[in-house]
């Protein structure tokens, strides 16, 4: 009988640099036994050391690609990356609005390099469109503290309680990532309505080879909501998929600069 993997759709940008984007987002969901599909949103010109150019899709391209993928395919689950500008926003938000399947948004503002990627005239559509539609929010600190207009948050309390003002803009849930913090210890929050479900902890790897956590770390949760499984159980199974990657990426040593996290470290 031919194979019926689940289906996720992912909507972001390009990393020329496959290690980021669109191209981490495919890695990651196909290493989940998930079939990947793809709208992209931009496409940037970047290494493991620099992001040197960015040019937006038009927005009714944006929109087109939604419906193409949405009419046809049986999607279960989809993640939101990179949305660059306030048009591409409102395309996406309208294009999602009969879709009844989890949204995993990760509110790509800036890039591993420094580079911004959301513009800041799109912050306040990205929060009235976006963050409603989204089963799970995945900001690291300092997207976390620009969404509710406060300085990062230090220990898990300030995380949890800014991931309450966050869910006061319309997410069902919110996963605060601690990747950003200090310590020998990486600390992750995912709150709801009800507290504080979850606390993840891992040990603080020593590694610059980062480049594409965020969006690895998402794609992986849509996967899991694709593949069936609850919110803690998705969260919890992305995050020890993420550790391995992570602690694996030093073995690919690709580029310069921050490379990216080894996506099949379970296979070579």
């Amino acid at each position: 009988m031919p194979s019926r993997p689940p289906i996720a759709l992912t909507i972001a940008g390009s990393d020329s640099g496959g290690g980021a984007g669109i191209q981490a987002d495919t890695k990651t969901m196909s290493a989940h036994g998930v079939f990947a599909a793809s709208v992209l949103t931009a496409i940037t010109a970047q290494n493991t050391t620099a992001v040197t150019a960015v040019q937006e899709v038009p927005a009714d391209v944006v929109a087109a690609q939604i419906h193409a993928v949405l009419s046809d395919l049986d999607v279960r689950a989809i993640k939101l990356g990179m949305l660059s500008s306030a048009a591409i926003i409102e395309a996406t938000a309208d294009g999602l609005a009969g879709f009844a399947g989890p949204i995993v948004v990760d509110p790509v503002m800036i890039a591993k390099t420094g580079h911004a990627l959301l513009h800041d005239s799109a912050v306040d559509a990205m929060t009235r469109r976006i963050l409603p539609l989204a089963t799970l929010l995945t900001p690291n600190l300092p997207e976390a503290a620009r969404l509710v207009g406060d300085a990062s948050a230090i220990s898990p309390d300030e995380m949890a309680d800014q991931a309450m003002r966050l869910l006061a803009l319309g997410p069902r849930a919110v996963l605060m990532k601690g990747g950003h913090a200090s310590g020998p210890t990486c600390t992750d929050v995912l709150v709801d309505a009800s507290g504080v479900v979850a606390t993840l902890r891992a040990p603080r790897l020593a590694t610059r080879n980062t480049h594409g956590t965020g969006c690895t770390y998402s794609a992986a949760i849509a996967a899991q909501l694709a593949l069936g499984e609850n919110l803690p159980d998705a969260v919890t199974a992305a995050h020890h998929y993420l550790q391995g990657a992570i602690a694996a990426a030093d073995r690919l040593n690709i580029g310069a600069g921050h490379g990216p996290v080894h996506h099949f470290h379970r296979w070579w």
